[in-house]
Formats: structure tokens, C-alpha cells, sequence
């Protein structure tokens, strides 16, 4: 487990602490034309270096992340480059690069501590019921029961509702999914109390913007959207524990 922590120290560090916002711009901009692509790459050389102690019994995994890193990085700063001037309205975004480039980046040091056999890669068995259970629950905390409630409470939603000048965009959306998943969380780990200490926190938050608002139909199409999405969160929840309790 110690050399997986040092990896990912190492990572992390040369990935967010050294790496200035003009990197990123420049890697952007030029992909495998960046210097600061190279710059890059050799911090996270002399990291990994650095929590290896410069031992050459590591000089393959040493290898491999520095020169993964270099093209992962380079592939994603080419791919965000050319969705942006080709395909701007696509679902593959910036973030959906970011969060692919880390899985890849996390998955090859996981693969290099496996290979030094400090750490046994465990087999992830796609065909048992317990995964799908998860997926399942996962797939109807998120986008599935989002649109439920769209569905269900749209016929009353206020016309300034969807005014995207004081708000972000899907902000609701996300607030919902992110709530629904803290609630699986907290039932799943036995701690009701969290659910309570979630619906307090979201109510103080709201309490100020529905009280300037003097909108009665905006504070009931509200109320009923977020009881609404901690009913199916605490439904969801409580089926998952009952069916995953008998494997």
C-alpha cells in the first residue's frame, strides 16, 4: 500500500498543486505542439522519482507513468481542442475529458503498484448480482429520477422557474442528483441522521430566496420537487439495503 500512496501523492501534487493555469491554457491550445506539456510531464518525472527514492527496481513502472502521462495528457488537450471547433454542442465535454484523463492516469498507477505486487489487482466480477444492484441504484438516483419529477411537477411549474438569468444551468438538476446520492449514502452506512442534517442545511439555504421571492407558487413547486426527490432518494435507498442484504 506504500507505494500506491506515494504514486498518488506524486500525482497529485504535479497535477494540481504545480501545474499553473498557463500550462494548461498552452497544452490546450498546442496539445503535442505544448512545451508546457514537456515542462509537465518532466514535474511528475522528478516526483516520481522523488517518492521512489531514485531506485532502479522501479525503473519500468517509472517509465510507463511518465510517458502515459505525457500522452494521456496530450491526447485529451487534442480531443478538448477539436470537440470545441468541431462538435460544441457535444455531450463530450472538458469535464468528461478531466474525468476520463484521471481514471486513465489512476488506473495505470494502480496497474504499476499491481505489477511491483504490492498490491493485488482484485478481480471485478461483472456478473454478480451485487454490481448490477448498485448500477441499478445508481441509474435511478441520477438521471431517471430527475426526469420522474420533471415529469410529475412540471404542469406546476412557475413561468420565472426556468429564468436562466439568476441561475446556472441544470443547477436544480445537479442539486438534486448530488442530494439523492448524499441520501443513498447516508442509509446505506445506517446514518439517518445525515438525511435530517441535509434537509435543515438545503431549507436554510432556500429559506432567504423564497422569502424575497413572495412567490407562494414558487415555494410549494419547490417544496414538493425537493420532497418529492428525497422520497424516491429514501425509497431507492431502502430497496437497495433490502434486496443487497441477501446476498
Amino acid at each position: 500500500m506504500l507505494l500506491l500512496f506515494k504514486l498518488l501523492f506524486a500525482h497529485l501534487v504535479a497535477d494540481f498543486l504545480l501545474q499553473p493555469l498557463s500550462w494548461v491554457r498552452d497544452k490546450e491550445q498546442k496539445a503535442f505542439g505544448s512545451l508546457k506539456l514537456v515542462y509537465h510531464s518532466l514535474v511528475h518525472a522528478a516526483l516520481y522519482a522523488l517518492v521512489l527514492s531514485f531506485d532502479p527496481h522501479y525503473w519500468l513502472g517509472f517509465l510507463v507513468l511518465v510517458v502515459s502521462h505525457y500522452f494521456i495528457d496530450g491526447l485529451k488537450s487534442y480531443a478538448n481542442g477539436w470537440l470545441k471547433k468541431h462538435k460544441p454542442t457535444s455531450i463530450f465535454n472538458y469535464r468528461t475529458l478531466f474525468v476520463a484523463d484521471q481514471l486513465l492516469h489512476l488506473l495505470l498507477i494502480y496497474w504499476v503498484v499491481d505489477y511491483y505486487r504490492e498490491l493485488p489487482l482484485p478481480i471485478v466480477d461483472l456478473t454478480a448480482e451485487s454490481w448490477w444492484l448498485l448500477a441499478l441504484a445508481l441509474l435511478l438516483l441520477t438521471q431517471v429520477s430527475s426526469i420522474i419529477i420533471k415529469v410529475f411537477i412540471s404542469r406546476w411549474a412557475p413561468l420565472n422557474v426556468y429564468d436562466g438569468e439568476h441561475s446556472l444551468a441544470n443547477a436544480g438538476t445537479y442539486i438534486g442528483i448530488l442530494e439523492r446520492l448524499f441520501i443513498f449514502v447516508f442509509l446505506v452506512t445506517n446514518h439517518w441522521e445525515g438525511v435530517g442534517f441535509l434537509l435543515a442545511a438545503k431549507s436554510v439555504f432556500r429559506f432567504g430566496d423564497l422569502k424575497e421571492a413572495h412567490d407562494r407558487k414558487l415555494t410549494e413547486y419547490i417544496l414538493i420537487g425537493s420532497l418529492l426527490s428525497f422520497g424516491l432518494a429514501i425509497l431507492i435507498s431502502l430497496a437497495y439495503n433490502y434486496l443487497s442484504a441477501g446476498f
